[in-house]
């Protein structure tokens, strides 16, 4: 049984699994990590220290300035489908600049989130029509036909209790209405994701692996990277 607070690694990949040494220049190799994770996870902050630690190039999601968050928090039914294609259309841009870049690049949030939690949950609570729904989706579709997953994923599981408090914590203004029905549909949303995910994948449970706060969880999270991404010999200890 995993030890509590244990990163837990799951490996989705057919083939045959296989570690060799480190390449020396391997930090010049183009690759895509993505963090997912409910609102409140610490998506951000995970994507600022793994990118200080691995001198990656972080991308970050884009709440300030967007345009319709404000508004959809004080009337989601109203807004839900102006908002979700205003972050497919960001979120599949930066998908398109990270495959050119020829870096390595960490992202905060995935496509994946807006299509698979966000606009079905607004459906499913009625805050959604199936039209823009059914339009949305289609959208979808057709730029995931253009687009290759992540070479990692890293999902923050969370409880709900965990959640609210890191978000009540951070104090954003357009985030006190949130409603808690709201973000408990998103995270058994995020669950069923996760659990039909096929790809590369690195679960990190955050109500237990305080990596902001204790170094040592920090590093257990690095090592598992640098196992999956390196091989047995991690940077520095080849």
């Amino acid at each position: 049984m995993r030890k509590p607070g244990a990163v837990q690694v799951d490996m989705r990949l057919p083939g045959r699994r296989t570690y060799k040494k480190m390449n020396p220049n391997i930090h010049n190799k183009h690759m895509h990590i993505a963090i997912a994770g409910n609102i409140g996870s610490g998506k951000t902050t995970l994507t600022k220290m793994l990118a200080a630690h691995y001198k990656w190039t972080p991308r970050f999601e884009s709440v300030d300035y967007n345009p319709y968050l404000a508004d959809f928090y004080e009337d989601m039914e109203r807004w839900s489908f102006n908002l979700q294609i205003y972050f497919l259309n960001k979120r599949f841009k930066d998908v398109v600049d990270i495959a050119k870049s020829g870096e390595v690049i960490i992202q905060d949030r995935t496509i994946y989130e807006d299509a698979r939690i966000f606009a079905p949950n607004l459906h499913a609570m009625g805050l959604m029509s199936t039209r823009d729904f059914e339009n949305y989706s289609d959208l979808f579709d057709l730029m995931m036909s253009l687009v290759n997953p992540p070479d990692l994923l890293i999902y923050l599981r969370s409880s709900v209790p965990n959640l609210i408090s890191q978000i009540q914590k951070r104090g954003r203004e357009y985030e006190k209405s949130i409603r808690i029905d709201y973000i408990t549909g998103l995270n058994e949303r995020y669950e069923n994701w996760i659990a039909s995910y096929r790809h590369r994948l690195l679960i990190v449970d955050v109500d237990t692996v305080k990596f902001e706060n204790r170094p040592e969880d920090f590093e257990q999270i690095t090592d598992k990277i640098d196992a999956e991404l390196y091989g047995l010999f991690s940077p520095g200890r080849a």
